[in-house]
């Protein structure tokens, strides 16, 4: 497999196993690189070119076994494995995620957030208890966590960010209206939710008018 695989790739495959995943629920058994296209509102040679970057799937003329190619590409995002994962900043963002069951049918264990305010320390949300921020680097060391949730107000980020990498936190996913500076060997995808709400409006302003 390319190591430099471009990010709107993993993009897609992630949204491919998505759909995949629906068609297996409905009982298909066979899809072609065209119906996932038309599925997916995307070019019938863009799915080729995205799955081949990871390696050969399917059958000319025979498309892909759908169960056998969600098998693979779980395999390739690495949730076939569970990977615990903890939030820091226990605010609202983080009660929805810590109640949402579905991260946890996809490979992901949310086991607890952290915090400063007194009065959130102790409590169980959802799938997870409050930490103090004092027992931050403990709990990723006893539980072997990998991946964190930056859910702080910006001005905090960077702080986070940092007391995380040196906890041995090799991914993060950063709701903070911030940019952080990490080492190269972390990973981080930022969540900008303005930004996406921006092109939904940029989106709605520019359609043409019915006809």
């Amino acid at each position: 497999m390319n190591g430099n695989v471009p990010d709107p790739s993993v993009r897609r495959l992630s949204a491919y196993l998505r759909q995949l995943e629906n068609l297996s629920s409905k009982g298909v058994k066979n899809v072609s690189s065209r119906q996932l296209a038309e599925y997916m509102k995307v070019g019938q040679s863009q799915v080729r070119r995205d799955l081949t970057l990871f390696g050969q799937f399917g059958r000319p003329g025979l498309g892909y076994k759908v169960d056998e190619l969600i098998n693979q590409l779980r395999d390739i995002l690495g949730t076939q494995k569970k990977w615990k994962v903890i939030i820091v900043g226990a605010g609202e963002l983080c009660h929805a995620l810590l109640s949402y069951a579905g991260f946890a049918e996809r490979g992901f264990d949310l086991i607890a957030a952290f915090d400063v305010d007194p009065e959130k320390i102790g409590k169980k949300v959802g799938s997870g208890e409050v930490h103090h921020m004092n027992e931050l680097e403990k709990v990723i060391s006893e539980n072997d966590i990998h991946i964190a949730v930056i859910s702080v107000p910006g001005s905090q980020a960077q702080k986070v960010a940092d007391r995380l990498v040196a906890a041995g936190i090799e991914g993060i996913l950063n709701f903070a209206p911030a940019d952080i500076e990490i080492p190269d060997n972390v990973h981080v995808n930022h969540v900008d939710i303005t930004s996406h709400l921006e092109q939904i409006s940029f989106q709605l302003s520019h359609e043409a008018p019915e006809v």
